[in-house]
């Protein structure tokens, strides 16, 4: 089926593009979604008569969505879960967890805007991409931690908090080196 692209769609073509898409993607998600048009004469016909009006209209969406990118960019937001010792959430983070601490931070985002590569089922810190126009994407790291506490441990190690304790492993260290002495002599 073609079709033409009513705003940029990643992986498949710019604004005003015709573009041959399967009839289930172009039903289902381009056409409700009001990013595309089916490829008549008629409606190529609308669309060069409305071309500059789309454009228009896109380009001043894509100004807001930079003013927006300003504030969230590079924003950490924490989010606070249970989790076993060995760090695995009971659960997961979802886009609607992120989208909520981005806004409770300070910036209103959708939880569609937010594109999550893979589930976050770990503690530690990821960073997750914020698209707030097709032409304008951020970078949101966020820090999954069990309290607000042990998030701010983990900014500051940039990482996973262990459950030991430093004193622990200090001790370890130094037991190992007295046993490599007594093996030496």
């Amino acid at each position: 089926m073609d079709v033409i692209l009513l705003e940029r769609v990643e992986k498949l073509g710019q604004l005003g593009q015709v573009v041959k898409v399967k009839p289930g993607y172009a039903r289902n998600y381009l056409l409700p979604k009001k990013k595309a048009l089916r490829a008549t004469k008629e409606n190529l016909a609308y669309f060069e008569g409305q071309k500059a009006q789309i454009e228009a209209r896109n380009l001043e969406l894509k100004k807001e969505a930079e003013v927006v990118a300003k504030k969230v960019d590079g924003v950490s937001v924490v989010v606070v879960r249970q989790a076993a010792e060995s760090g695995v959430l009971y659960g997961s983070v979802t886009s609607r967890d992120i989208a909520d601490a981005v806004t409770a931070a300070g910036t209103t985002i959708a939880r569609s805007q937010v594109a999550i590569a893979d589930p976050i089922k770990t503690l530690g810190l990821f960073k997750v991409k914020v698209v707030l126009h097709p032409e304008v994407a951020v970078s949101v790291t966020v820090n999954v931690a069990r309290s607000v506490e042990e998030a701010a441990v983990q900014a500051a190690r940039g990482g996973m908090v262990n459950s030991r304790d430093e004193d622990e492993d200090e001790e370890e260290a130094v037991e190992e080196t007295e046993a490599t002495e007594e093996t030496e002599a």
